[in-house]
This record gives C-alpha cells, sequence and structure tokens, in this order.
C-alpha cells in the first residue's frame, strides 16, 4: 500500500469505535426533547472526536511511516493526487447530498425525528467512505 491509501482508512475506524460507544447511551423511549439532545449531542461530539483523531492518527501515522520505511512523508501533491482527491470529494458529497435529501424526505411522510438524525449521520460516514474508497480506487487502478 502506498502512503496515500494506508491514510484514507482511519475515517472508518473513528465513527466505527464511537458509535459504538454511544449506542449504549442511547435513550430508550424517552421524551422527544432526550431524542434531540441525545443526537445533538451526537453530532458534536463526534465533530470533535473526529477533527483529534485525524490529527492525532495522522501524527502517529507519520511516526510509524518514517520509521517502518526511513522515508518522509510526501511535501507535495502532484496533479494526479489533486485530481483523485476532486474526484473522491465529488463522489462523497453526492452521497451525502442523496442523504440529506432522503432524511428530509423522512420529515415529509411522517416518519419520526430519530429517523431524520440516523439518516444525516450515516450518510455522513458513508460519504466519508466512499470518498475514502474512491482514493483507494483510484491510486490502485489509476484515474
Amino acid at each position: 500500500m502506498t502512503y496515500q491509501e494506508k491514510k484514507s482508512i482511519g475515517a472508518i475506524l473513528i465513527f466505527g469505535s464511537y458509535s459504538l460507544y454511544m449506542y449504549t447511551r442511547f435513550p430508550g423511549g424517552g421524551l422527544e426533547s432526550e431524542t434531540f439532545r441525545y443526537w445533538g449531542s451526537f453530532v458534536l461530539i463526534l465533530t470533535l472526536i473526529s477533527i483529534v483523531a485525524h490529527i492525532i492518527i495522522s501524527i502517529i501515522f507519520n511516526i510509524f511511516f518514517r520509521i517502518t520505511t526511513r522515508e518522509k512523508e510526501p511535501t507535495f501533491a502532484d496533479e494526479l493526487d489533486k485530481l483523485i482527491d476532486l474526484k473522491a470529494n465529488r463522489n462523497s458529497f453526492f452521497v451525502f447530498i442523496v442523504g440529506f435529501l432522503l432524511a428530509m424526505g423522512s420529515l415529509v411522510i411522517y416518519q419520526p425525528s430519530q429517523v431524520m438524525f440516523i439518516i444525516l449521520i450515516t450518510s455522513g460516514f458513508i460519504s466519508d467512505v466512499t470518498g475514502s474508497i474512491t482514493k483507494l480506487y483510484h491510486y490502485r487502478r489509476g484515474v
């Protein structure tokens, strides 16, 4: 695996471990306000944890990469890297927009508000994974 391929795997680990942790804290059948509070805290804490975890994983990965290969992290992105990033962002945004529209559609057909939050969070995760998979695919197969 190349440096870029190894670097794009962290999102799955972060989201999966945080979701397992928060699953135990899900309010059973409480008030609607408790549910909104739960989902609001879920999204805010996930955002903060994701940012911090990405930074820590990047630092640890760079140290590990440097020790094992005795090479420095690539400090530049050539045209291929930029093109792959653009394609990954395009696919990621498309998946999130579809998820957003599905979440809003769930409100239109009178689904509980929890369904909207679950769809939004899931589409955010799937869009991040889609971007990572797109990068892995294009680094392996080419553009």
